[in-house]
């Protein structure tokens, strides 16, 4: 019954995931949108860290620790993010609620294990305004909106070719299209102007993982990890319209498609460079675990050349991560708060965009629980997530948010021969 109820609700929900905005970021503006890879909640709640992998939890970020599942897993999150932005002059509030992901995993033989999914991979959502005065001592001023963003469809698979290491591989295929437009309008004058211009994207990248987890003095056990994310190459199919409109009544009075072929911009390419990740923990099995991760990946090759910002360039990211979980004792029968799991994490993210001649940097305090359902394997695990991205400096916007976390990973057990006595 369970599978049966888990693929209704796969099928249903996943055509949410492709209407979904996933972002009211102004930074979204800038390159493929808000990378939103951030793993399943109880990985995200510890600060991001995908290390981390037991057996009846899906790690979206690491492929080699599919080899550790012992029974199939479904699992789907959603989040809620409360931002406040502001500049110098002004603050504002909004919200946005998500669609996090959908997969499924289940063990193969042993020390075997794949699983596929889908997942938001990048969100454009924005809508912004700014005036300025031109030669002639009259007002511009320019809307800017945007909206859409990149979906991933991908299947991984892990073994364990030697005990204690753990090797895997994730084949991921995105698409998506990316819609932005920006309308200027000047003072005193009868008509606007407008430029729309679309991306529709797809391409792939792969993720490969090495985890090498020994066991110290039969209680403990040492994590180390190496995580690559290849380059993505993504193929972009764009077209641009330009006009002018009415601004007494808002219609169209002239719109041409622009010759994007004779610029060479009808077909661009996307390379996303590729991510390396380090990770190093420490633990006691099912008890606590305590680990730290630092990622870099080379965004100073990145271009977007069909935008064409001038405002903007890239530098090589780095990202820092740590975190870990508590368990007070999962085997007791009584006293329901002892079989939680309590996770916590920060992380600090240089991600390599640069606008105004300023670093857009994030950093996030992460916090959450698992919560053990019934007496079964399954969980319903809940995270918080406080953070600050950007700046007020350079006339640039500063983003607080507060996130809220909610993901559900129900375990089944498939490929048993079932026995009559």
């Amino acid at each position: 019954m369970i599978k049966k109820i888990l693929i209704a609700f796969f099928c249903v929900t996943a055509h949410g995931l492709f209407a979904q905005n996933g972002t009211i970021s102004p930074y979204s503006y800038f390159g493929i949108g808000d990378l939103r890879n951030n793993g399943t909640v109880d990985n995200q709640m510890m600060g991001g860290i995908s290390m981390y992998g037991d057996s009846i939890h899906i790690n979206l970020n690491n492929p080699a620790a599919y080899s550790k599942l012992k029974l199939t897993t479904y699992t789907a999150g959603i989040s809620h993010k409360e931002y406040t932005l502001k500049d110098w002059t002004e603050e504002q509030n909004v919200s946005v609620t998500n669609l996090e992901y959908l997969a499924i995993a289940f063990p193969m033989a042993k020390n075997i294990g794949m699983g596929f999914g889908i997942m938001p991979y990048s969100s454009v959502g924005y809508s912004l305004s700014s005036s300025s005065i031109n030669d002639q001592e009259s007002e511009v001023t320019n809307f800017f909106t945007g909206e859409g963003g990149l979906n991933r469809l991908y299947a991984s698979v892990g073994f364990e070719p030697i005990k204690n290491l753990s090797l895997g591989i994730t084949a991921n295929f995105n698409f998506g299209t990316l819609e932005y437009e920006r309308i200027q309008s000047v003072e005193d004058v009868q008509f606007g102007t407008l430029d729309n211009r679309e991306s529709k994207i797809n391409g792939y990248d792969f993720n490969y993982a090495l985890n090498y987890n020994p066991v110290i003095k039969d209680k403990y056990t040492l994590y180390t990890s190496v995580l690559v994310n290849t380059q993505g190459n993504l193929v972009s199919k764009n077209t641009q319209t330009l006009g002018s409109f009415s601004l007494s009544n808002g219609n169209n009075v002239e719109v041409i498609d622009v010759d994007l072929d004779a610029s060479n911009l009808r077909n661009t390419e996307l390379k996303v460079p590729a991510r390396t990740t380090l990770g190093l923990g420490f633990g006691e099995n099912k008890k606590w675990f305590l680990g730290a991760e630092y990622s870099f990946q080379q965004m100073s090759d990145f271009d977007n050349t069909f935008l064409g910002l001038e405002n903007v360039t890239y530098t090589d990211a780095n990202t820092y991560a740590i975190g870990g979980y508590w368990v007070p004792n999962y085997r007791t029968l009584s006293g329901y708060f002892k079989r939680i799991t309590y996770r916590a994490g920060l992380k600090y993210d240089v991600s390599g965009l640069e606008v105004n001649n300023k670093e857009i940097n994030n950093f996030g305090i992460t916090f959450g629980m698992g919560l053990p359902l019934g007496t079964s394997f399954s969980n319903l695990n809940l995270g918080f997530e406080l953070g600050r991205r950007g700046t007020t400096d350079a006339n640039l916007i500063e983003e607080s948010y507060f996130k809220i976390n909610v993901g559900l990973s129900l375990n089944d057990r498939w490929f048993q021969q079932r026995k009559i006595n």
